[in-house]
């Protein structure tokens, strides 16, 4: 039977949510990383500039210190790679800024190519996982460039010390690895830990899926960690512990769960579940995963076209309006559609009433702040790198929050080549954040992500076929070694790709109905064949005896 005849056609209108958009969460773990790297990223090159007489220069060094946000989740093999990708995309788009800049002062033109540019940004950002803060980092540098004037002989220069700025950044980046060389992967681990103490207390479906994508998420940074050394074999057991009390909830102890999360987020050594017995090798044979190449970035592209289709309309519908409007720096309004873009509709509504709120009252922190800056030109750069740590200390509670700080900190980089009149600052910035998030909400509306529902389709189908072959291991006389590790590790990956997907549809305010009970009942069967491995593999037992 074909998979669209079990799936109703209908299509409603989902209601866009009003309630809880402005509600602050607990902060992120590792909340003052990023705060501290932006600021040991930003403050020696923007120094070194006020002290040589050239702060006008400050915005070119910003395009590679701001690279320091990207990657703190990362093991610090992988960040070394994702710091250098992040460096050599921002001078990518500061190049073709810094060249189009330079060809042209057609307003309107500028605008097309930092649309086109955000477009681009946001589609790669999406596709390669980067992580936050993702794609606005990256168009706000490249938007605000196209409209510094220049000539074709300073773009080396100032690419230059963008690099430059950009090298300093990876070193920032890399440096606390030196202290605590495991941090990261420890960190998620015991984040894995900690869901599944969660599920096996609640047993409720949002715990389950939580849990799931921690655990997923904890071998991603585990394989991406390179040698198989001996403290990462370690936190590999324990995400194995993790997994069991996933599949099997009511044999697995929260209070064990928790004790060895919280061993693992200190510097001690990291605890040693001696309870696996001879099946440790098969468990942990993670070799194999490491050996097969990963899904190649062009197969991601093709879902996001419509993704890249709204930022790019939305961010040409925004800088044209704002020209309209004779605002003088109409990329802060293209900058805004960009930063509203989520993976659905609902999502992108939300950001856009966190980015609207969060700029008017950062506006207002600007009017409180400017006096103080335009003491001196060391007062202005002080301020500057107060507001990036509150920035990044702060968004991770709610994105409107953080915003309050990174509205004055770019309306503060703009008076770094010469004071200007705070009035009319603040009047261009109001307008553009209103016209971008207009324009940008009604270009996702009007490009519906149609694939929405058939990336459902398409990723039930892979469940069942993960399923179907974990199930005919688990029932394999002597499956052949790894084999039922193999198994088990996809499968957990198609469950949690499935809920991510339909997540991702229910999102979409005008779309067809989603097969939800086929979901559900999707879910269901693949956790019960994890079980199943999970009792294959003599855990069951073992944990149950020990909690």
């Amino acid at each position: 039977m074909a998979m669209s005849s079990a799936t109703p056609r209908t299509s409603r209108v989902r209601p866009l949510p009003l309630s809880g958009l402005l509600r602050l969460g607990q902060p992120s773990e590792i909340w003052f990383k990023p705060a501290l790297s932006v600021v040991a990223a930003v403050a020696p090159p923007n120094l070194i500039l006020l002290a040589l007489g050239r702060l006008d220069l400050a915005a070119y060094t910003m395009a590679g210190s701001l690279c320091a946000l990207y990657g703190h989740s990362r093991p610090y093999a992988a960040r070394a790679r994702t710091l250098v990708l992040v460096v050599l995309g921002m001078l990518g788009g500061l190049a073709v800024a810094l060249l189009a800049a330079s060809l042209t002062t057609n307003a309107v033109v500028l605008v097309t190519v930092g649309a086109l540019l955000a477009a681009v940004q946001k589609v790669l950002c999406d596709a390669t996982r980067i992580g936050p803060p993702g794609n606005v980092i990256f168009t706000f540098i490249s938007s605000a460039s196209l409209f510094v004037p220049g000539t074709l002989a300073h773009v080396p220069g100032h690419l230059g010390l963008a690099a430059a700025a950009g090298a300093w950044s990876w070193i920032v980046g890399m440096a606390p690895g030196l202290l605590r060389p495991h941090g990261p992967e420890r960190r998620a681990t015991a984040h894995a830990l900690t869901a599944a103490a969660a599920f096996a207390e609640t047993r409720t479906a949002a715990a389950r899926a939580g849990a799931a994508a921690a655990v997923h998420g904890a071998w991603h940074s585990l394989l991406s960690t390179g040698a198989r050394s001996a403290p990462r074999r370690a936190l590999e057991r324990l995400v194995v512990r993790a997994e069991v009390a996933l599949a099997a909830p009511a044999d697995s102890d929260p209070g064990r769960l928790r004790d060895w999360a919280r061993a693992v987020r200190g510097t001690g050594p990291v605890p040693q579940p001696d309870d696996l017995g001879e099946a440790a090798d098969e468990l942990l044979g993670v070799e194999a995963e490491l050996d097969s190449p990963p899904r190649p970035v062009h197969r991601r592209l093709g879902p996001l076209a419509p993704l890249a289709l709204r930022t790019a309309l939305g961010c040409a519908l925004a800088g044209y309006a704002s020209l309209a409007f004779g605002v003088g720096r109409p990329y802060w309004a293209l900058v805004t559609a960009a930063s509203l873009y989520q993976t659905n509709v609902t999502l992108t509504w939300s950001r856009g009433i966190q980015r609207v709120v969060g700029n008017l009252v950062g506006v207002l922190l600007f009017a409180a702040v400017a006096p103080l800056a335009h003491q001196s030109r060391p007062a202005l750069v002080l301020c500057g790198l107060a507001l990036n740590f509150g920035a990044e200390a702060l968004i991770s509670r709610n994105y409107w929050l953080g915003s309050v700080c990174v509205t004055p900190m770019a309306l503060l980089i703009t008076e770094f080549s010469r004071y200007q009149e705070p009035g009319a600052l603040m009047t261009d910035r109001v307008l553009d954040t209103l016209v971008g998030a207009l324009a940008g909400f009604v270009a996702a509306v009007v490009v519906t992500n149609r694939r929405a529902g058939d990336r459902i389709e398409t990723a039930l189908a892979v469940l069942e076929r993960a399923r179907v072959r974990a199930a005919g291991v688990v029932a394999a006389e002597h499956p052949e070694p790894g084999a039922l590790e193999a198994a088990r590790r996809g499968l957990a990956a198609a469950v949690v790709d499935l809920r991510a997907a339909a997540d991702a549809a229910a999102g979409e305010w005008w779309q067809r109905a989603l097969p939800e009970e086929r979901v559900l009942r999707a879910e269901q069967a693949g956790h019960r064949t994890l079980a199943a491995t999970v009792r294959r593999q003599g855990l069951h037992t073992s944990e149950g005896a020990r909690a």
